[in-house]
């Protein structure tokens, strides 16, 4: 598999921070080795502007100085007739300067509400999905939510675990779309989901309690919609899954979810692809036939994870995806958690660090 550089996008953003020092540098080179007529204003303008978006306020302020010193310098150096246009072009560069100051801060205050916008939404986040005890029932027990780093929306990826009398049960999924309205749709799940856990001696009755509540809030926000035209998070793909106490085979219902990955102790993996096709959660109107669980065989030191799109469909800047299975076939892990955050680092060194969706991931190993 081809393993992009990942160091690639942060080498770029470091030569960037030395762009504006280049430019004033490009500027005495250029009035040195170029005639008397050419002016170098242009560095010594362009530096300050550059730094703005990129350095803290203090490189601005250097850059800006630096800047103004080089046009004085470069004046000095011809000193004679045509002072009106020296003038000119050094008021230009302490304009520009100053300018480039108030940008820089409007850029820092940008950026500090967007910080803060996207703090109060992973905070939201973690209270719709709180992370699960690292044991339960008899399991090893690890989530990691990894939010996307482009923008302050959130997106619709959630994951439960509840020990019941039926055994351990949980619920990986993603909602379509982004935002407010995504959330909202998590949070409906995610508390049928701990209702129906408890009370349906079946897995297949958890994913029709999960599909009759989608729908009711569905058709209650369609009822509640002042503009029609907007669309709302119709569907969710989901995989549920149950573990027995003790030993016994797990129990899975896909629901156009990405397939769990079965990591055995032996360094073995398994795609769990479903053996029958089921339309996601929310479109039971397309269609209607009743869920089937497959059995699978989990047995002492094995790992299942599952995942949402953001791991399988994160690219590197060539277009390739990040392929979990090929990357986690033939490899062991001490602990769930040690598992997730091998691939949260990997996905980032893969994409460069610039994530366009958020990536759930959940894993379960039985000791």
């Amino acid at each position: 598999m081809k393993r992009p550089d990942g160091r690639r996008y942060l080498r770029a953003r470091t030569l960037a921070r030395f762009l504006p020092a280049l430019l004033v540098l490009g500027g005495f080179c250029y009035d040195h080795f170029m005639p008397r007529e050419f002016t170098a204003v242009p560095f010594f303008t362009a530096a300050p502007l550059v730094a703005a978006p990129l350095l803290s306020l203090a490189g601005t302020v250097v850059t800006g100085v630096a800047s103004l010193i080089g046009i004085i310098a470069v004046r000095l150096r011809h000193a004679g007739p045509g002072q009106v246009d020296a003038l000119t072009e050094t008021v230009t560069v302490a304009i520009v300067a100053v300018l480039a100051v108030v940008i820089n801060r409007l850029v820092r205050r940008s950026d500090a509400r967007l910080a803060t916008a996207r703090e109060i939404a992973e905070a939201a986040q973690r209270a719709v999905l709180p992370r699960p005890q690292e044991r339960l029932g008899g399991l090893e027990i690890a989530a990691r939510y990894e939010a996307a780093q482009a923008g302050a929306s959130i997106g619709g990826d959630l994951y439960a675990v509840q020990d019941t009398p039926h055994g351990v049960r949980l619920v990986v999924g993603d909602v379509r779309g982004k935002g407010l309205g995504a959330v909202a749709a998590v949070a409906v799940l995610i508390g049928a989901f701990r209702e129906a856990a408890e009370q349906e001696s079946t897995l297949e009755a958890v994913a029709q309690r999960l599909e009759r509540a989608l729908a009711r809030d569905v058709t209650r926000r369609d009822a509640a919609r002042l503009d029609p035209t907007v669309p709302h998070e119709g569907f969710v793909t989901a995989v549920l899954a149950e573990f027995p106490h003790g030993a016994g085979p797990a129990r899975i219902v896909n629901r156009g979810h990405p397939p769990p990955l079965l990591l055995l102790a032996d360094g073995a993996l398994r795609t769990l692809e479903a053996p029958w096709t089921a339309l996601p959660l929310g479109l039971g109107e397309l269609g209607t036939w009743p869920d089937r669980a497959e059995e699978v065989d989990f047995p002492a030191g094995a790992t299942l994870l599952f995942y949402t799109d953001g791991l399988s469909e994160a690219r590197d800047a060539d277009g390739v995806f990040y392929d979990p299975a090929a990357r986690l076939r033939g490899s062991s892990f001490p602990a769930p958690r040690a598992l997730l955050t091998t691939l949260a680092e990997e996905v980032r060194e893969h994409t460069g660090g610039s994530t366009t969706d958020d990536m759930a991931l959940l894993a379960v190993r039985r000791p």
